[in-house]
């Protein structure tokens, strides 16, 4: 296991490198296995990164029809909701790539009577999907965010999916947004080939310096996939380097 911090010079920065690195990791996936396993994450990131994707050259150096799209987790709300996670992907993304077919978009089903049901569909269709022998299946590259309180994908402080050692998709209840979500767990988002977090602002300062001091009191501490790459900008990282 490997964790990396990159502290860049601000949030265009950012984006930036987010973005290039999601087209290696792309290419490298594909040229060994033909297929390319990555889970979006919410909150700002698609709005920063994903402009860059859909643009050349970006959009013509990744074979699109080859990726297959999860989400790290999703919002109690409809598929159109303008909070949902995979509409911000849609909008900012998924809508606008050459060859991707409906069946390589996999959306967690937030709207969902029985949410428990929903979380286990979604695992399902992770294995189905990913195949062979993993245990967990191996996703090739995922995108997390973290919280002010330190939070990533909805692994939130004192919640008990951060106690989940078993499944792969759970919901959660958020006392501090009085919200349901669904949410990746650890066993899943830590067997990952790669991980790379994207935080950017000041406010992330206080939860990135007890990341990265090796502490691991914060869900966001917790995640040690197989390469975790932390791209962060100066604010972030108190104006470390």
């Amino acid at each position: 296991m490997t964790r990396e911090f990159v502290v860049l010079p601000d949030a265009d920065a950012v984006a930036i490198t987010t973005a290039d690195r999601l087209i290696a990791a792309g290419q490298e996936a594909i040229e060994r296995s033909g297929r390319f396993f990555f889970a979006l994450t919410g909150g700002s990131t698609p709005f920063t990164v994903c402009p860059l994707l859909v643009v050349p050259p970006r959009v013509n150096q990744l074979d699109w029809s080859r990726t297959e799209f999860f989400f790290g987790d999703e919002r109690a709300v409809p598929a159109r909701h303008p909070e949902s996670n995979y509409n911000t992907a849609r909008l900012a993304l998924l809508d606008f790539l050459p060859g991707v077919e409906p069946g390589q978009v996999h959306r967690m089903i937030g709207e969902a009577a029985d949410l428990d049901a929903a979380a286990h569909g979604y695992e399902a269709a992770i294995r189905r999907t990913l195949g062979g022998d993993a245990v967990p299946p191996q996703l090739d590259l995922v995108w997390l965010g973290m919280g002010s309180d330190g939070h990533t994908a909805s692994l939130f402080p004192g919640t008990a999916a951060i106690d989940e050692t078993e499944r792969l998709v759970v919901p959660n209840w958020v006392p501090a947004m009085d919200a349901w979500r669904l949410t990746m767990t650890f066993p899943l988002l830590n067997a990952a080939r790669e991980v790379n977090f994207v935080v950017t602002g000041a406010d992330k300062a206080r939860p990135f310096a007890s990341v990265r001091s090796g502490s691991d009191e914060l869900p966001s501490a917790r995640i040690d996939a197989e390469r975790t790459l932390w791209f962060v900008d100066q604010a972030a990282a108190g104006g470390l380097g």
